[in-house]
């Protein structure tokens, strides 16, 4: 089967050149960004989407190739079987592979409880706009009502299908911005994927998938709701802390950590910059200093993306200690020893745009890291073909040039498979059998 996207740029394709235009200088104007703190990474989105929207019906094969996920499926049968992809399975057992780290989405079509934000569908807000459109064509979901949930999941099992029999993908619930007393704020929610949509996700697709919960840690009932989630199969669980408004110190948290050592479930928290998804959280709740508190507890604590982008406070030199790479505070803790079987880091995201190719070669370097260092794609970002420039990586010898044209032709096809092939081209086969990593020692 091969589904096609069909991204809804009907409100800007009805609109008169001029008025992409200005649209265009409005979404791209530095000033515009500024004020709105739209760092370089979203800027790069916002440009090739108004790029995009300018473009229109009339855009030119080149264009549609390097901005917009054509959606294909079935592999071409020179790039299946080229030594590159071959290569990529080699040395590894496909049964403990997992995608540790994997987003749903959807609109909230077909009863499954997912929603987003308004803005997301306002062309008045052309930053979540266009995320919407991106993420939505990078997972190849048919802008169809009633469907635009379940052609997101019929993708992922496509994508999966083409993959080793054996592998998995682990789908990520994610909760509703909460308050400091534990109370949802629906209207503060970017978007929220209910516990029991990820959970029967992975149920009606068992070979293909395993589910992890996301539950706030103020809420009323949060230890029930985990243990809950336990016995649901949940084998993590997702925050992503200043989005949820999730201080990760707070001692209010103690009794979800003691509950999550007990039953040994994994925290997955998102750490460093995160402009992408607001919510009612603070900008510093995504210190990796502040899991410190989680890790004291004795629960598994995975760092999503190594926290790879953007400065924090450090917070060790005191309440005004300077500002430093949120990366460095990742890198002090997974030097202490006493962290040492606790503290993991995820290396999903660490290759796109925004992130320095100076920590992508520590992260490649540091061998004693590696048996911490855990396969996660952040899927769809893979699937949104500008965040990842193969040429820079070939230019700055990070992968050959024979293996580009290779990996450009496979992501239009299964960028989950691409991303996987260029990883491994990257990264040492340890990293990749995450699967052991989800066995549960409860207490």
């Amino acid at each position: 089967m091969t589904l096609q996207s069909h991204v809804d740029l009907t409100p800007f394709n009805t609109l008169a050149l001029p008025g992409r235009a200005a649209l265009y200088r409005r979404i791209t104007d530095p000033a515009h960004l500024a004020a709105r703190e739209i760092g370089p990474g979203r800027r790069f989105i916002l440009g090739a989407a108004a790029a995009a929207t300018l473009l229109g019906a009339g855009g030119t094969a080149l264009a549609r190739r390097t901005l917009w996920n054509p959606c294909r499926a079935s592999l071409p049968p020179d790039i299946a079987s080229h030594e590159i992809v071959r290569a990529a399975w080699q040395g590894l057992d496909p049964a403990q592979v997992w995608d540790c780290h994997a987003h749903l989405a959807g609109i909230g079509d077909g009863g499954s409880g997912v929603t987003i934000t308004p803005r997301m569908l306002s062309p008045l807000h052309p930053t979540e706009y266009f995320q919407r459109l991106f993420y939505l064509n990078a997972g190849c979901a048919h802008e169809a009502p009633g469907r635009v949930d379940q052609s997101y999941v019929e993708r992922l099992h496509n994508l999966a299908d083409g993959m080793q029999p054996g592998f998995k993908l682990l789908l990520f619930a994610f909760e509703q911005t909460h308050d400091r007393g534990g109370r949802p704020h629906p209207e503060l929610t970017a978007f929220h994927v209910p516990n029991h949509h990820a959970r029967d996700v992975a149920r009606a697709h068992p070979a293909y998938f395993e589910w992890a919960c996301s539950i706030h840690p103020l809420r009323e009932d949060c230890v029930e709701a985990l243990e809950e989630a336990a016995q649901d199969g949940a084998q993590a669980v997702k925050w992503l802390p200043p989005t949820m408004g999730i201080d990760p110190a707070a001692p209010a948290c103690d009794r979800f950590y003691r509950a999550l050592a007990r039953l040994d479930l994994p925290l997955i928290s998102h750490a460093g910059e995160e402009k992408a998804v607001h919510g009612a959280g603070e900008a510093g709740w995504g210190n990796p200093l502040r899991l410190r508190r989680a890790l004291d507890h004795g629960v598994r604590v995975v760092v999503a993306h190594c926290a790879s982008l953007g400065d924090d406070q450090d917070e060790d030199r005191g309440q005004h200690g300077p500002r430093v790479p949120s990366f460095s505070l990742f890198a002090r803790l997974m030097g202490e020893a006493r962290y040492e079987g606790r503290l993991f880091g995820d290396i999903s995201a660490i290759t796109l745009r925004n992130r320095q190719l100076s920590t992508l070669r520590q992260l490649i370097e540091r061998d004693d890291w590696h048996p911490r260092l855990l396969f996660g794609t952040d899927y769809p970002l893979p699937g949104i073909l500008p965040l990842v420039s193969l040429r820079r990586l070939a230019v700055e010898h990070m992968l050959s040039e024979a293996a580009v044209p290779v990996l450009e032709t496979l992501r239009e096809h299964n960028p989950q498979l691409s991303e996987r092939v260029r990883r491994r081209q990257l990264h040492a086969s340890s990293l990749f059998e995450t699967r052991r990593f989800s066995d549960r020692k409860p207490a």
